[in-house]
């Protein structure tokens, strides 16, 4: 190609340091109609070089901590000797802050189409590849991928990207040949062409070649995995396989899947297409196919053709068409999953996503067994939807949330042009797709408007919609089927544009279960009425097929013979399942729970959850008591209503109850109607949240008659409680604070918290939390609604206390960081005046901490006190088990004293939703 970079790279690796030394001659050509006066080039291995870079900070906002905590040796950074150019002066170069881009000043302006030599000499230090795959792994392999200096893209400005281990490097191709030197007895595999390999004592040597490439990926491993398929489309080296799928089947496949790549694309242009088993862990099939191998829900034909074509349709199409990846990633993902969509249809057609499981008595049932393969794209596109964190296809890469990132704008998509190949006719999608490739590949200026025009050009119909709305908005589809007019030849009925979207929809009339017409309709700003020809139809249904990927489905059809909602269905299932719009779905599941005074509460939850978050859900869940021999329980009812992305984020209307006892035979019941708002930053990648509460806790207690006596206060009360909170749930430096405001007929009150943890970079937590409360009036003579420094009464039974009325025993020892937050057992823990107390806690070695708690308490008409209490915590995870063994405070030596195991206290959550959210906290 005329106006080509060349790269000459001579590297060794050394096995006993884990450096390549390099030596690089790179001359640069200007492509561009503007003078430039100095050049940028990514030096992605130094991304983890310290904890400041932009990788450090795209880690901890996914709560992965480990390259904060890397130890030097395992870290990755790049030491530049010298950088010259062909007069062998030396250039004056700088590094950005953390940047992962280094800055070339020129001696002179470089000219449009004038080329300058540099010279690079310089050692990098690979990384651990446990961060992100890529560096040394555990037994001395290596996968090297972005590990030497390219150039950055220089298109109306440079474009200057940091590594995030977003896989999208965005680099000008050059021609480049490597001289590379690494360890014995390691075998190399690589997408460029090997063209001549030599051996020689403790060493090994091979040159490869790469043409019109953006940069060389070298695996070297212990074992020969690595084996080359050619083809007569293609050559293809991968060491993708299955156990129960045998070799020479699996060679059957891959050639299946290259007649496929060649017939949808167009023939590919370097000789060798690598196809890794790290690449494919890097973005592998999401879904039930990563259920535990022994479950194996698919055939393994399909199994591993599946995760094969995915594969190679990434790195067929990463090599070839090189767009920007971080601005412009959706065109590729547009093209991938459309193509991955198209290739079940023609070899799968029959395909359930569920596989073998959906025949499974017991599961079969199930909607989730009944859903085709391909409906998958639109479940997991919908499921960010409904969450209202979907962000439209045109997002940058690197302001993608990442279950966006990894999943739903990529399934989202491929579903589009799926939906836009439905609208226009398969035929003219599959064409623009080949002419596109065809026309671009290899093609350093390509931009998404080429592909966009390629569309428009094939289309035979308006498509605007598809860019403007589908592409560049996160607008939700959402159409309705209102009134149907029936006379003997025609039916007339009024669509509604629920959303305001203005995209085709399709509209099937049914007689039974056969398709006898298919219309397409659009232009329906809010709503229009359409006149049919009728053709026998007993139902007229709005995207029978599935093909719009649209918000709700459930109003989408009207029965010809009565109104629908009379006719949809009642359907009882165990378990939680997909959305089934033809049936009113009711879940049930088996459930217990605990506390002292009923003992183990076994009953059955029953509620209309499905995977898709639905606007109204209620959740009722009856228990029986053994012990109390009577029914418990609890019960909640919720609208919740989203606003946009960011700002106003939710509303939440919610009515609930619970029932249960709080000693032995003394029964409390709760009823709190409450609203709360929810905001949320406009970047969405940011963990910070707010949320403001208002709720009136309406409480009724049935109190055993020989306890009776000792109660204090009146059995039933209501308290109307407002409370906002401000929560960053930052890995690095976690900041909550909340203010709290109670009214009742008896007291008034305020509380404030703020919680602050922070990791430094010595890998030393400090944990500090304050609290704060005053009482504005308070009529009560007892302590029940005192502020408490170690185990509050909780009067307003928010706290999950296995034993709340305990004052001896284990479950006494249950501690719930609350109001004051000691630890220790002090003598007149409560204050009905104003209390001020501060926790602290740093680690002595890895979960092992020290912590100590101050504070003031006082009383009416007393003076206040000083509190204090210190002693270790084992923090084996915050918040959900911790352990603390009291040393010193106003009590003594709390450690010298016989009874010293009752002074231990515990954490203890036994919730799966709130152990759940560890997990997946980072995908949302």
């Amino acid at each position: 190609m005329l106006g080509q970079h060349t790269n000459e790279i001579t590297a060794a690796l050394k096995d006993e340091t884990k450096e390549v030394e390099i030596k690089q001659k790179f001359t640069y050509v200007n492509t561009s109609k503007d003078g430039l006066t100095a050049l940028y080039f990514n030096d992605w291995n130094h991304a983890y070089s310290n904890k400041k870079t932009a990788l450090a900070k795209r880690f901890a906002e996914e709560f992965k901590r480990s390259l904060h905590l890397a130890k030097d040796k395992e870290r990755g950074h790049t030491n530049v000797v010298s950088i010259v150019d062909h007069n062998y002066a030396g250039l004056s170069w700088n590094r950005m802050g953390n940047s992962d881009v280094i800055r070339v000043q020129l001696e002179e302006v470089l000219a449009p189409g004038a080329s300058v030599k540099l010279f690079f000499t310089y050692t990098i230090k690979l990384p651990n590849a446990k961060f992100t795959a890529y560096g040394f792994g555990p037994n001395g392999e290596y996968h090297l991928k972005d590990w030497y200096l390219t150039p950055a893209v220089y298109n109306d400005g440079w474009k200057l990207y940091d590594n995030m281990d977003l896989d999208d490097n965005y680099t000008d191709p050059a021609n480049t040949s490597i001289n590379f030197t690494y360890p014995d007895k390691l075998f190399l595999s690589s997408n460029f062409i090997d063209i001549g390999k030599s051996n020689f004592p403790g060493g090994q040597f091979i040159q490869l070649q790469g043409d019109n490439r953006k940069n060389c990926e070298i695996i070297l491993e212990r074992t020969s995995r690595f084996t080359k398929h050619v083809t007569g489309m293609i050559t293809v080296t991968t060491d993708l396989e299955s156990n129960r799928y045998d070799k020479i089947s699996q060679g059957i496949s891959i050639n299946k899947i290259a007649v496929f790549l060649n017939e949808n694309l167009g023939k590919y242009p370097h000789p060798n297409l690598l196809v890794s088993e790290i690449a494919y862990n890097k973005s592998p099939l999401y879904g039930i196919n990563q259920l535990p191998s022994f479950i194996r829900p698919y055939e393994e034909q399909f199994q591993f053709e599946m995760k094969f074509l995915k594969t190679a349709i990434h790195s067929f199409l990463n090599e070839t068409i090189y767009l920007d990846p971080r601005a412009e990633r959706w065109v590729l993902d547009a093209i991938g999953n459309y193509l991955m969509i198209k290739y079940v249809e023609e070899h799968y057609p029959d395909q359930k996503l569920a596989g073998k499981l959906s025949k499974i008595w017991g599961f079969r049932g199930f909607h989730l067994a009944q859903m085709d393969f391909n409906e998958q794209y639109a479940l997991l596109s919908m499921l960010s939807a409904r969450k209202n964190i979907d962000q439209a296809l045109d997002t940058p890469n690197d302001s993608l949330i990442k279950f966006n990132q990894k999943i739903a704008n990529g399934y989202k998509a491929g579903l589009g042009m799926s939906y836009l190949a439905e609208y226009l006719g398969g035929q003219k999608v599959d064409s623009s797709i080949t002419s596109f490739y065809r026309g671009h590949m290899l093609n350093p200026s390509v931009k998404a408007m080429d592909f966009q025009k390629e569309i428009e050009q094939h289309a035979e119909k308006d498509v605007d919609w598809f860019f403007k709305e589908y592409v560049s908005t996160r607008k939700k589809i959402d159409y309705k089927i209102k009134k149907v007019e029936k006379s003997e030849d025609s039916l007339t009925f009024v669509i509604k544009n629920k959303r305001g979207t203005k995209v085709p929809v399709s509209l099937f009339g049914l007689n039974k279960d056969s398709v006898v017409s298919q219309y397409w309709f659009k232009d329906i700003d809010t709503s229009r009425t359409f006149t049919i020809p009728r053709n026998g139809e007993d139902r007229l249904v709005l995207n029978y097929d599935k093909k719009i990927p649209e918000f709700n489905q459930r109003d989408n059809w009207k029965t010809l013979n009565g109104f629908f909602a009379s006719n949809k269905r009642l359907k009882f299932q165990f378990f939680k399942d997909t959305e089934d719009p033809y049936y009113h779905q009711i879940f049930y599941v088996p459930i217990a729970n605990f506390n002292v005074y009923d003992g183990i509460t076994p009953g059955l939850r029953i509620y209309n959850k499905t995977f898709l978050e639905r606007p109204f859900q209620y959740d009722i869940s009856p228990t029986y008591s053994f012990l109390e021999k009577t029914v418990v329980g609890k019960a909640s009812f919720r609208y919740r209503k989203y606003h946009g992305k960011s700002g106003l984020f939710v509303s939440n209307y919610v009515f609930a109850g619970s029932t249960s006892h709080f000693q032995v035979n003394s029964r409390y019941t709760t009823l709190t109607p409450a609203v709360s708002f929810g905001w949320r930053p406009d970047n969405l990648i940011s963990n910070r949240r707010q949320s403001l509460l208002l709720r009136y806790r309406s409480v009724f207690r049935n109190i055993d008659e020989s306890i009776a006596d000792q109660l204090d206060t009146e059995p039933d009360y209501g308290v109307l409680n407002l409370r906002f909170i401000d929560v960053d749930n930052d890995i690095l430096n976690y900041t909550s604070w909340f203010l709290d405001a109670q009214h009742s007929s008896d007291f008034t009150k305020l509380a404030f918290e703020l919680e602050y943890r922070k990791l430094f970079e010595s890998n030393r937590q400090f944990n500090f939390r304050l609290y704060a409360g005053k009482f504005l009036r308070n009529n009560t003579d007892s302590d029940f609604f005192s502020f408490a420094l170690d185990r509050p009464t909780d009067y307003m039974f928010d706290l999950n206390y296995l034993g709340r009325s305990e004052n001896s025993g284990i479950y006494s020892q249950q501690i719930i960081i609350a109001e004051g937050g000691f630890k220790s057992k002090l003598e007149n823990p409560f204050a009905n005046d104003w209390i001020v107390t501060t926790n602290a806690s740093t680690n002595i070695w890895r979960w092992i901490e020290a912590y100590g708690d101050l504070g003031y308490i006082r009383n009416k008409g007393e003076n206040a006190r000083f509190v204090y209490d210190s002693g270790v915590r084992l923090n084996l995870v915050t918040d959900y088990f911790e352990l603390y063994f009291p040393v010193y405070s106003n009590r003594g030596w709390e450690i010298a004293e016989r009874d010293y195991g009752e002074r231990i206290r515990f954490v203890v959550t036994i919730s799966p939703k709130t152990l759940i959210g560890l997990f997946t906290r980072k995908w949302f």
